[in-house]
């Protein structure tokens, strides 16, 4: 007869990859970046006149990173909330190639699949696609960066606003923490990858975009070109390998 301390206990809840604390330790680089750029978000939603639960909730609600701040600039602007519904849509544009490279990934995710769809950030799709080979299916591990990274930047929102209710300073600058954060992700990417020619293309392809494209679209086709370019290096390595093999 089988007893209940015989049962098997399922593999994600005893090894330290599905640990809350190893989620907590892969998401340290985006919260010191979500954290202070969170606050910025919280300080400016403060100046134009959003209360501070109102900065709380579009974190919670929108979680749209660089859109919450075009969102409270238009709003500064006088903007109705269509326009800016609008204009966040097309900044956030960008997030569908996110969704098309993660659409294997995220299969039998269950009821957590709508949040990881929800929570897909810049930075959260940088952690999960910098995922170990034997990760690359733990939905659990998924879930729980995607909550935490939304949770640092939820807090870093919060606090923002409630110290800028309660002090005034001069928050110049603080916007810089985005480009930094970006910057350490990046760099983690390719220590992990070890592959340069993605970041080269993507170099390439942005400087191009950047002198031919109107900045409002300058990161799309960035992105475009470089989806397009590296689809037709895989396809034409493929042929290669093909050729040689016959």
């Amino acid at each position: 007869m089988r007893t209940p301390s015989s049962r098997r206990v399922p593999e994600e809840s005893v090894t330290p990859a599905g640990s809350w604390g190893s989620a907590a330790t892969r998401t340290l680089p985006v919260m010191f970046g979500y954290l202070p750029l969170g606050a910025a978000f919280g300080i400016l939603a403060i100046e134009i006149g959003v209360p501070w639960w109102g900065a709380l909730l579009m974190s919670l609600l929108i979680y749209a990173g660089a859109g919450q701040f075009l969102a409270v600039a238009l709003m500064a602007a006088g903007a109705g909330l269509l326009e800016v519904a609008v204009a966040t849509l097309m900044l956030n544009s960008r997030h569908v190639f996110y969704g098309l490279s993660l659409l294997k990934r995220f299969q039998g995710a269950g009821k957590g699949k709508p949040y990881l769809i929800f929570a897909l950030t810049d930075e959260t799709y940088s952690l999960l696609t910098s995922q170990p080979g034997e990760e690359r299916h733990d939905h659990t591990m998924a879930l729980r960066i995607s909550a935490l990274n939304h949770l640092w930047w939820i807090l870093g929102s919060l606090g923002g606003a409630m110290l800028s209710t309660a002090l005034d300073f001069d928050s110049r600058g603080i916007e810089f923490a985005l480009t930094a954060l970006f910057i350490v992700l990046t760099l983690e990417q390719a220590r992990r990858l070890r592959q340069g020619l993605p970041f080269i293309i993507a170099l390439f392809a942005g400087f191009g975009a950047l002198l031919l494209v109107p900045d409002q679209h300058m990161l799309l086709a960035a992105i475009g070109a470089t989806c397009l370019i590296l689809l037709l290096h895989y396809r034409w390595s493929k042929d290669d390998a093909r050729e040689s093999s016959v």
